[in-house]
């Protein structure tokens, strides 16, 4: 009889091919060289440099799935899912990622699906290079998950639109250059009275109003914008008038898989660092990870982690191919995002008093995957999509 032993290596998961493990191996070389090193630094500066969108342009890694006419790579989403993924694996802090993802996966997509030639010429050929950058802006202080209440407006004059009103939590707000900016353009707003304009940071009226502080992702900047009177012109209307909500409906589903596939990455980051610790770290004369309460956590977490790989890969392969699984999607960003931060809290366990100071990444993992509850849709929304979709 012969024994086939378990020799450890892995073929790529489906979707990713071994061109897209090329691909990764070379986000992990960048990530690990020029941004782990860095990551306390710019937690405690509560940014990270400008520069940074422009390395990541003049490697390729903002353009990804973009056309090579505009300056991108020519790929797809599954190369940008590595990307997404890697980013967090390879030792980027959630803030990092949330502000280079805020840019290239939520404010430039709605430009290249929905703008005109001139638009995309504008803000995504420059937005790849990393030379500008981008927010997208939809969230107010009495409208987050209930997009169409949102009470921004503008009103049609000769020439374009005067834009009245405010964001909050914006990722990039206090740097953007440009901002994807979702107003009412009807009085009664809703669902089809709601338009995007690209606003642009030096616009007269345009005004950041606050830099806010956050539990986690500290390294990203957040911010409170203000509208008074901005004029805007006609041309920076993106889409068709009042049908907007059809353009954020598009953009969730991507921004909600990037989330996913963050935690993915996220976890695994967590999870492998807590396993090198186990594996030092001693106490009654052996190392932790020998004792079966510590090891029995070890499995439960490998046995989380690869459901949620799974149902994640899967999902973004669907997408990739053209499908639009929404409740698929939902349920990936629903249970991900579960799943990194009940990983993140077994591993602070495993730490145990270090594992609460912030001299161990953990300590940070732990902050930082709390916001996947909350963004691109809380969990209370997922659930509520999830349980529409089967006609409830």
């Amino acid at each position: 009889m012969t024994v086939i032993k378990d020799t450890g290596e892995r073929r790529p998961l489906p979707p990713f091919t071994d061109e897209h493990e090329e691909l990764r191996e070379s986000v992990r070389r960048f990530v690990s060289k020029e941004m782990a090193p860095h990551i306390e630094e710019w937690e405690e500066a509560r940014e990270f440099p400008r520069e940074l969108f422009n390395r990541c342009g003049e490697l390729g890694f903002l353009g990804l799935k973009y056309p090579t006419e505009y300056g991108g790579q020519g790929g797809d989403y599954v190369h940008d899912a590595v990307w997404v993924e890697e980013l967090s694996r390879s030792g980027a802090s959630g803030g990092v990622a949330a502000g280079i993802g805020a840019h290239a996966e939520i404010a430039t997509p709605p430009i290249w699906k929905f703008g005109t030639e001139e638009q995309k010429q504008r803000w995504l050929v420059p937005g790849i290079r990393g030379e500008l950058i981008g927010a997208l802006g939809i969230t107010e202080p009495g409208a987050g998950s209930d997009v169409a209440s949102l009470r921004t407006t503008a009103r049609r004059v000769d020439g374009g639109y005067v834009v009245n009103g405010g964001k909050t939590f914006i990722t990039n707000g206090v740097r953007a250059d440009f901002l994807v900016c979702a107003v009412k353009t009807t009085e009664e707003g809703g669902h089809h009275g709601i338009s995007f304009l690209v606003l642009e940071r030096e616009m007269p009226g345009y005004e950041v109003t606050n830099k806010l502080e956050k539990m986690g992702w500290h390294s990203s900047d957040t911010g409170e914008l203000a509208f008074t009177d901005v004029e805007v012109p006609a041309e920076n209307l993106l889409g068709e008038e009042n049908e907007g909500f059809k353009l954020i409906m598009a953009n969730f589903q991507w921004e909600r898989l990037t989330m996913a596939l963050g935690a993915v990455g996220g976890m695994q980051r967590v999870f492998e660092a807590t396993l090198t610790y186990a594996k030092e770290r001693e106490a009654f004369g052996r190392p932790i990870g020998r004792f079966q309460a510590i090891r029995h956590k070890f499995a439960e977490m490998s046995v989380k982690i690869e459901a949620a790989k799974q149902m994640v890969y899967a999902t973004a392969w669907r997408f990739a191919n053209g499908e639009y699984p929404v409740r698929e999607i939902t349920q990936a960003k629903l249970y991900a995002s579960r799943v990194i931060e009940e990983v993140a809290d077994d591993c602070i366990q495993i730490h145990g008093g270090y594992g609460y100071m912030k001299e161990y990444e953990v300590e940070r993992a732990y902050r930082d995957a709390r916001l996947n509850r909350i963004g691109a849709g809380t969990d209370e929304i997922m659930l509520e999509v999830i349980g529409r979709s089967y006609g409830l």
